[in-house]
């Protein structure tokens, strides 16, 4: 099983949860949060300059069978991007076990 959390543009959370589903991923987790970014100048809109220090994105948590790792990366590289500074990040990592609360069944069948 693994684990993928994806920090993305809040702007393009429907494009990738869309596209997750379209991969086969129906079920996950997400937040509003805000993080520091490298870019530590401010914009300037309609004569405004607004700091662009802290940014507001989406984090989403992801627990899939090892088979879905690749479509799920892929969804959400392909329906994140913008080309643009502040696409985000994808971190992957390995889950040793989970549990159905519900059941106590363990395993893989917990993510179905």
């Amino acid at each position: 099983m693994k684990k993928i959390e994806a920090i993305i543009r809040k702007s393009k959370f429907s494009s990738v949860k869309k596209a997750l589903h379209e991969a086969g991923v129906n079920f996950f987790s997400y937040w509003d949060v805000t993080g520091q970014g490298h870019e530590k100048e401010g914009h300037v809109y309609r004569g405004v300059t607004y700091s662009t220090s802290d940014i507001q994105r989406r984090y989403l948590s992801i627990v899939i069978n090892d088979d879905f790792e690749q479509a799920a990366i892929k969804a959400i590289l392909d329906a994140g991007a913008t080309g643009e500074v502040g696409d985000g990040k994808i971190f992957v990592s390995d889950i040793k076990e989970s549990y159905r609360i519900r059941t106590g069944e363990k395993g893989t069948e917990t993510l179905n």
